[in-house]
């Protein structure tokens, strides 16, 4: 299995070191902003008497938990957001029934209010306790220690109390994005310094307001706590994709991968956006392309093909794609083996590529044998960029040639036009493709899928802005796969 919360707690660490996002120079830095902040409560407490602030604790080792970018700064948290403890009432005679946030409401590191009780308060009670959309809230006191001090942020419009095992933290500048602070609370050199802070007793764990407002976080221009945030919301939407995976197909990872392919050439990964046009524009420019390199005899006149049938789609696609056979989207060519009797065609510098080199990866550049010139045009010559599929044997492996080469008589090769190689890999390398090519295979003592079969399969097509962001998708999900089975 994927240990996905480790995965998410070391992109949570990178993040709150500077180390996932770009600096810029435009942002300003975070001293800066700090000394806005400061002229902004300062501004804010002049028209009335403020109520006198206790001191922060002092970092009595002057130790700072980790380094971060020149621009950054370590700001105590009671610096940038003004604490309250809950009400403590649980009901008061003659008072209106107000809904107030309890421990129970706080789910799944979300603030849940489909169920929230009411409590009787007097009106002065309600607004002294009162939680606003932007605050944060924070577990004061709980039976287990790990829960004290964990982060919420309230995102309702409603106005709610809240109860006295908890603190509300109300941010005291825009400069400040509530969202970066909470996750800057959930990184584990944040909760060391909370764990000194915690007192027992009876059972009971708590932090107070002073503890909690010392711990130090790491804080960096405005600009760049929202980069932040997106940039961990893109990664975390990652892994709840293969969590939910996951739950489907436990520790098969090689069926996960092929669920995380499945998914990309359903258009289940990505978002179709109005702007890419749609899959049937691509087609009808593609064909347009094909004609015009017949004519200039570029490539040989293909056969006509004929048009897809509902019954023959094996899912649904977005509307906006197309359904189309392989042989429609390039050139098509089956490879062929130079005769064994003429020595003179072997042993030069052009690839010859065999089903076995297919199982070197995805893009391969390395041939198992290699062709002299004229043993080359002996061969049929298959561009850069070409997608190789074995047909006769081995059914369904393939790959991409990324120099220019030949094939035995093993291999279908498809050179496309105007299409993303690494896309129609995807949609070639799965479980829909391949039962197309073993359907359309004879057998007699060995499996064999003629040309005009393998013409004849058929993919979904997305536009082609799209294609490129569904393989950037299914790469960037495949190596969080990779590179945790490498860490086991």
């Amino acid at each position: 299995m994927i240990d996905t919360q480790a995965i998410r707690n070391k992109i949570l660490d990178l993040a709150l070191r500077g180390k996932l996002t770009e600096q810029l120079p435009e942002d300003g830095t975070a001293e800066e902003m700090y000394q806005r902040i400061q002229a902004e409560k300062e501004m804010l407490n002049k028209p009335v008497k403020a109520k006198k602030e206790k001191p922060l604790q002092e970092n009595e080792e002057n130790i700072l938990p980790h380094e971060i970018p020149d621009n950054w700064k370590w700001v105590q948290f009671g610096e940038l957001f003004s604490l309250t403890n809950g009400t403590a009432s649980r009901g008061t005679v003659g008072g209106s029934a107000y809904p107030v946030l309890r421990l129970a409401d706080l789910k799944n590191g979300e603030i849940d209010t489909r169920s929230i009780r009411k409590v009787l308060l007097s009106e002065s009670e309600y607004k002294s306790h009162i939680l606003k959309k932007g605050d944060m809230i924070f577990i004061r006191v709980n039976g287990s220690r790990e829960k004290v001090a964990m982060p919420f942020c309230y995102h309702c419009e409603e106005s709610i109390s809240y109860c006295d095992h908890l603190f509300c933290a109300h941010c005291v500048s825009s400069l400040i994005f509530v969202p970066y602070v909470r996750l800057a609370f959930m990184i584990s050199s944040t909760r060391e310094q909370i764990e000194p802070k915690i007192k027992t007793t009876a059972g009971q764990n708590t932090i107070n307001q002073e503890g909690l407002g010392s711990i130090f976080i790491p804080i960096p221009p405005v600009s760049e706590q929202y980069r932040i945030v997106e940039t961990i919301q893109k990664a975390f939407s990652d892994l709840d994709t293969i969590d939910v995976l996951q739950a489907q197909y436990h520790d098969n990872l090689t069926i996960l991968k092929s669920k995380l392919i499945d998914a990309g050439i359903q258009g289940k990964l990505t978002e179709q956006l109005p702007e890419d046009g749609t899959a049937e524009e691509l087609y009808q420019q593609i064909q347009q392309e094909k004609q015009a390199l017949e004519k200039a005899g570029k490539i040989k006149k293909s056969k006509p093909l004929p048009p897809v049938s509902d019954e023959e789609k094996p899912f649904d696609i977005p509307e906006n794609w197309k359904w189309v056979r392989i042989a429609s989207l390039g050139t098509t060519t089956t490879g062929g083996t130079p005769s064994k009797n003429h020595s003179e065609y072997y042993g030069g510098n052009y690839p010859f590529f065999k089903p076995s080199d297919l199982d070197r990866g995805c893009h391969i550049t390395k041939a198992s044998e290699y062709l002299s010139e004229t043993g080359k045009k002996a061969s049929r010559q298959l561009p850069k960029g070409s997608l190789l599929v074995c047909c006769i044997g081995s059914i369904g492996k393939c790959a991409i040639i990324d120099i220019d080469g030949t094939a035995n008589q093993q291999i279908n090769a498809l050179a496309p036009i105007m299409c993303d190689s690494d896309y129609l890999l995807y949609a070639i390398d799965n479980d829909a493709f391949k039962y197309q090519l073993n359907q359309g295979s004879r057998a007699t003592t060995v499996s064999i899928i003629n040309k005009n079969k393998f013409d004849n399969c058929i993919i979904p097509l997305p536009p082609l802005t799209e294609q490129k962001r569904i393989v950037a998708k299914l790469n960037e999900l495949l190596q969080l796969c990779e590179r945790n089975r490498e860490s086991v």
